[in-house]
């Protein structure tokens, strides 16, 4: 396999020379360990192991080894061409613009609904602990308080998303410590069940497996994030060769380690897995006091982090986008080094969605949810095939870029586009994936054809 770094690092390539660069080597460094540990992972995958059992393990490791493979072809492309448009910019300059506008607006309709998302799950936390208080004002003061801080300057998302890392990387850290010791029979007061949890690895069978397999992809998401906010850095080619480097160990043992402490502390098919999630149920099943609270601060704390990196990324790559003739060009309107307009936009999409989800709760809503059920799959796709085209451009124009080499390239390349396309088959079987899978693709290809329509006219120019 080729190294993963050449001798000499290249100067630093800035492609979004006016925006400001207030991010520190320390923000990076906690965005891309913390960026990995989502709500999706604290709670959702309870679900996951419903279906799948013990087997979920191998769901996580499987689909962790497809991220980690996306991870490594994103890094290279983005220390090569360190910019706020990320996997948008890549897919433009490898494969045309109308692949940037498509791969970047649908990535954005994504994050801005799930601003919305998390701002409604953080809402009904608080609600549980002040109830009487309605949830559109716990959204609507989320939403300010992380509206204003984007506004104010990149280093103010910088410091929340560094304090937010650090208190879910805390959190799993402690779970791991305690579940490893639960394991070993040495944490007192337990006893340590050994592999008696673990002898009906696939209770539901391959079909089990493989709804697991799905659920587990989707918790993975976040990770661009570092990709897009090393652009705004004091040294991005550094910070996302770091994020790429460390990527391995931060999956396998946030994700895959977990899942493995959890199936095996506690039976698979216990309902408090579903209801309370799998992280809680293990707390309380170790008698852990209070664990239900401590788990709900930790999961607002993901939504509130989440909530806060969406709204970034949204921002930045609407911006990316403008700026590359890609939209309105309102939205590429800069004040102090920040895109106020692009962050009011995105924050403003992520709040119809909220009221959507009130005013339209059985038609409107549901329809947007099943619209971006798949697009980060789309955008993995981009990222493969984009890294396919310009590796060999950037090795024969400017190899001192490759800072970040994709392993067995092409060979892991192709092998991580089949595992994509094969996600894509198992998503068409199941009827609740089906219909994300076929919404995303019409909202992919209405914006692929806007966006090859943009190019034929601006080429006819």
């Amino acid at each position: 396999m080729p190294s993963s770094t050449t001798t000499g690092t290249p100067p630093q390539q800035r492609t979004d020379a006016s925006l400001s660069h207030g991010l520190k080597q320390r923000h990076l460094s906690m965005i891309a360990l913390g960026g990995v540990i989502g709500a999706g992972l604290f709670v959702g995958s309870g679900a996951g192991i419903a279906a799948a059992g013990p087997s979920i393990v191998v769901a996580y490791a499987l689909s962790g080894v497809l991220v980690m493979l996306v991870m490594r072809m994103l890094g290279e492309m983005s220390a090569a061409h360190p910019s706020s448009g990320s996997f948008s910019a890549h897919a433009e300059r490898a494969i045309g613009p109308w692949a940037g506008f498509a791969a970047g607006w649908s990535f954005w309709v994504l994050l801005c609904t799930a601003v919305g998302l998390e701002g409604i799950g953080a809402a009904k936390i608080v609600q549980g602990w002040l109830p009487g208080t309605p949830q559109w004002m716990w959204v609507a003061l989320f939403m300010v308080v992380f509206c204003g801080a984007n506004l104010a300057a990149v280093k103010n998302f910088g410091e929340f998303e560094f304090w937010f890392a650090a208190l879910k990387v805390g959190a799993i850290s402690l779970f791991l410590v305690l579940g490893v010791l639960a394991v070993a029979g040495v944490l007192p007061g337990t006893d340590s069940p050994g592999a008696s949890h673990l002898t009906d690895f696939l209770p539901h069978g391959s079909e089990g497996l493989l709804v697991g397999l799905l659920a587990s992809v989707f918790a993975y998401g976040g990770l661009e994030t570092v990709t897009i906010a090393a652009a705004e850095s004091e040294d991005p080619v550094r910070g996302v060769a770091s994020a790429v480097r460390t990527a391995m160990w931060r999956i396998a043992l946030f994700y895959i380690g977990s899942m493995a402490v959890v199936v095996t502390l506690v039976p698979w098919d216990s309902e408090e897995v579903v209801a309370k999630g799998p992280y809680v149920a293990t707390l309380d099943h170790l008698g852990i006091p209070g664990a239900g609270q401590l788990m709900n601060v930790v999961v607002l704390v993901a939504l509130l982090s989440a909530m806060n990196a969406n709204i970034y990324g949204s921002s930045r790559i609407a911006y990316s986008l403008v700026e590359r003739g890609q939209g309105p060009k309102a939205l590429a309107r800069l004040s102090g080094g920040v895109p106020r307009a692009a962050v009011l936009t995105s924050c403003f999409f992520g709040f119809v969605c909220v009221l959507l989800s009130y005013w339209r709760p059985d038609d409107v809503f549901p329809w947007l949810l099943n619209m971006i059920g798949a697009v980060i799959l789309v955008v993995w796709i981009f990222i493969a095939v984009s890294q396919l085209l310009l590796r060999r451009r950037i090795e024969r124009e400017a190899p001192g870029r490759l800072v970040v080499r994709m392993w067995g390239f092409p060979w892991l390349t192709w092998v991580a586009l089949a595992g994509m396309v094969a996600i894509f088959a198992l998503m068409a079987r199941e009827p609740d994936t089906r219909v994300q899978l076929y919404s995303t693709g019409g909202m992919t290809l209405v914006l692929a054809a806007v966006g090859y329509a943009r190019q034929r006219a601006r080429a006819g120019r």
